[in-house]
């Protein structure tokens, strides 16, 4: 069978959407997938560092805000698709079962079944977090404004 290749941006939308769930919550949906299939590790799970940088007001000159722990996997299906997975912080758990995620969501055949049953729900949840931290912090936003007294 021959594989075909995802479109770039909607493989960095799965990764991301992996990459920014917790382990629970994709170990709660993997259930829906089966078991997962044979593969080897071809690196890690190993932890480092990564550079963050960040820009002056977003559009600005670039610079070096810190570093971060990252944790990078990358597996072999016995189908042969390779998937690779970072996981912010020092699970190695995460990153080798969303490496096997991503391999499984380059294959056609496995490809839908992946993404209805895990990444759009974590993408769901993900979008409900989101809404609900900004609802908070909508909440205690405070409007400044000055009142202008008239001549006389």
């Amino acid at each position: 069978m021959q594989q075909s290749e995802p479109n770039t941006g909607q493989r960095q939308w799965w990764m991301g959407v992996l990459a920014r769930a917790s382990r629970s919550d994709v170990e709660a949906r993997l259930g829906a997938l089966g078991p997962l299939p044979a593969y080897q590790c071809i690196k890690g799970p190993e932890t480092g560092t990564v550079m963050l940088e960040g820009r002056a007001g977003g559009t600005g000159r670039r610079f070096n805000a810190g570093e971060a722990t990252v944790t990078r996997a990358v597996v072999r299906l016995e189908a042969g698709a390779m998937g690779f997975a970072y996981a912010l912080g020092t699970d190695h758990r995460k990153a080798e079962i969303t490496a096997v995620l991503d391999a499984l969501l380059q294959q056609p055949d496995r490809h839908q079944a992946v993404m209805t049953a895990l990444v759009a729900p974590l993408a769901a949840l993900q979008a409900d977090r989101k809404d609900l931290a900004a609802r908070k912090a909508a909440a205690t936003k405070v409007d400044f404004f000055t009142l202008v007294r008239g001549d006389g």
